[in-house]
């Protein structure tokens, strides 16, 4: 608990980080007698990450659906959901997560929204030896620095994607420019990036870094420009995104070509002046090819009046099945020794395929997608297509803990 004063300067660790919707608690009926398993799951009910949160809750009910076989039982236990609201700050985390463990009685946590409530949160896994998968929070310190042995992470982390975004554009001689805000988000995006890229034989020509309030990057542009790279990669996060002036200074047509990472739908839809960029996703749902995925789309759509899972549903549904698939094995049995022993190691199916709990660090390892950007019939807004698969093993981060 003395480390939540000093984890709350990391609450700006949002950029793809996701939890849950509706408000208040919420129980998955079992039609079974006999115990009770309870899960908290901790996200960002309202403001500014509430969309996050709506995509993860709606995959994690999903994924508990999916993975009980529709009976929300395991070995004869139901499963009871319990949702609240961090309103991303870290100081209401560590608090509902508290009433979750005393008041309510949870046998697992999820969550969160944002790393920095969910850094806030791990000491109480800890202290309290529950299991918390954490989900889809990045920051690498999670799995790496602040890392304690109950906590599991179906969410890639940064280092996952700074790895995928080199991937999918780097190579010998290869030369890379980068362009990112002036702080902490910023650096660390950056030099994960830079270290992954030049492992590849790529050349970091010029890292570029512009006020984060700025509105005009003009001159940051114009540097890039003069440093000739084949490719610029983009880490940005907010509103005053340099897209727009990106392509009003044509850097395209000077033969730079554009790359970052494909956000969430409605952030596509003010990417119309990247189309043609190559880059990479953590989930679009036309990318997976895999029978767990094609439920998801299809239930998905069914329910929710047509629309389409989007960036952070999968991590939901990931997290339920994970816990369901640990259940399974210790015959429904919660004892935090025992989810530990199995869980290390396990491997199990999701929307994005396999994923592998990594035992050192408990890191899911996952595949990502290197994608092109391309305009699509009856579609608003720019499409992520596939260009290939990137897999466990490509993504794979260091260990950091």
């Amino acid at each position: 608990m003395k480390r939540v004063a000093g984890l709350l300067s990391l609450a700006f660790v949002l950029v793809f980080s996701a939890a849950c919707s509706d408000s208040g608690a919420g129980e998955v009926e079992g039609s079974g007698s006999g115990e009770t398993i309870k899960i908290g799951v901790l996200a960002s009910l309202t403001g500014a990450l509430e969309s996050y949160g709506k995509q993860t809750q709606r995959g994690f009910d999903l994924g508990l659906e999916y993975a009980t076989d529709g009976s929300m039982e395991v070995n004869g236990k139901k499963i009871e959901v319990v949702y609240e609201d961090t309103e991303t700050k870290p100081e209401v985390a560590v608090q509902k997560a508290t009433k979750l463990l005393e008041e309510d009685g949870v046998d697992f946590l999820v969550g969160s929204s944002s790393s920095g409530d969910t850094l806030a949160v791990l000491p109480l896994a800890e202290e309290y030896e529950k299991i918390m998968i954490v989900e889809p929070a990045v920051a690498d310190s999670i799995t790496g620095s602040e890392f304690n042995k109950y906590l599991f992470r179906t969410a890639r982390n940064s280092s996952q994607d700074a790895v995928a975004g080199a991937a999918a554009i780097a190579g010998e001689g290869v030369k890379i420019a980068t362009f990112a805000p002036d702080y902490s988000f910023g650096w660390d995006g950056v030099k994960a990036f830079k270290d992954a890229a030049e492992d590849l034989g790529a050349e970091i020509v010029l890292e570029e870094y512009a006020d984060p309030a700025a509105t005009d990057f003009t001159a940051n542009l114009q540097k890039i420009i003069e440093s000739d790279p084949d490719y610029l990669f983009v880490v940005w996060a907010g509103a005053n995104s340099p897209w727009n002036q990106i392509a009003d200074m044509k850097l395209q047509d000077k033969g730079i070509k554009i790359s970052t990472g494909a956000p969430d739908i409605p952030a596509l839809s003010v990417m119309e002046p990247l189309v043609g960029m190559e880059g990479f996703s953590v989930y679009y749902h036309t990318l997976p090819d895999n029978e767990v995925n094609d439920w998801l789309v299809k239930e998905h759509t069914d329910r929710f009046d047509g629309e389409v899972p989007d960036l952070f549903t999968p991590g939901g549904m990931s997290a339920a099945i994970s816990i369901v698939e640990a259940l399974k094995q210790t015959e429904g049995e919660t004892d935090a020794d025992q989810l530990i022993e199995v869980m290390e190691g396990m491997s199990f199916e999701t929307p994005k395929g396999t994923m592998t709990f990594r035992e050192e660090d408990h890191q899911a390892l996952q595949s990502l997608y290197a994608i092109k950007l391309e305009e699509q019939e009856g579609v608003p807004y720019p499409v992520p297509v596939l260009i290939r698969e990137l897999s466990p093993e490509e993504t794979e981060p260091p260990i950091m803990n």
